[in-house]
């Protein structure tokens, strides 16, 4: 299965986010899957590919030019996808996943899952979208979607793609749930 994951290409603050990195990327190269994400070497990023790497899995990178261009790519990519522009690298990314998953990182990570959220709510795919940490990094988004569908902005079965997941394992089922279906 091809897993998309949105995370940082820093670091952030805790330590807890690289530890949830490694046991995500552990987890789809453990489990066969291929890491679909945005290509470069830095922060959480390069943790997440090493690691998916490091337990056998396979990891495909998609960059724009203008990213590649400043010497970010990954070094040691099973398959590197050149795009021309941000939107294509998201609407690859996007037209790869058979699931998607954000991790923490900033708002670069949240555009890329608020799009597929989108797609998700307008049917044009049927796959989780999961936003994974087990520090609350995204407990204030969750009350704010719960707000939006309290306030009648967003139909709660129009969210039903929508998870958040305290730990890899919680996510891992959410997908396995989904694959089921």
């Amino acid at each position: 299965m091809n897993i998309t994951v949105f995370l940082g290409s820093n670091f952030g603050n805790d330590p807890a986010y690289r530890k949830l990195t490694e046991e995500l990327g552990a987890w789809i190269g453990d489990h066969g899957h291929t890491l679909v994400y945005g290509g470069a070497k830095w922060g959480l990023m390069g943790v997440l590919a090493d690691t998916v790497l490091a337990h056998g899995g396979q990891v495909i990178g998609v960059m724009p030019d203008i990213i590649a261009a400043r010497g970010q790519i990954y070094p040691h990519l099973s398959e590197l996808i050149r795009t021309e522009t941000m939107a294509e690298r998201k609407t690859t990314m996007n037209r790869l996943g058979e699931a998607y998953i954000a991790l923490p990182g900033g708002p670069g990570t949240l555009e890329e899952i608020a799009e597929v959220i989108s797609q998700a709510r307008l049917q044009v795919h049927s796959h989780p979208c999961i936003f994974l940490s087990d520090t609350g990094f995204y407990e204030p988004l969750k009350q704010y979607m719960d707000a939006m569908i309290r306030e009648g902005f967003w139909k709660a079965e129009e969210a039903r793609h929508v998870h958040f997941a305290g730990s890899v394992q919680e996510a891992a089922e959410i997908i396995l749930d989904k694959v089921a279906e």
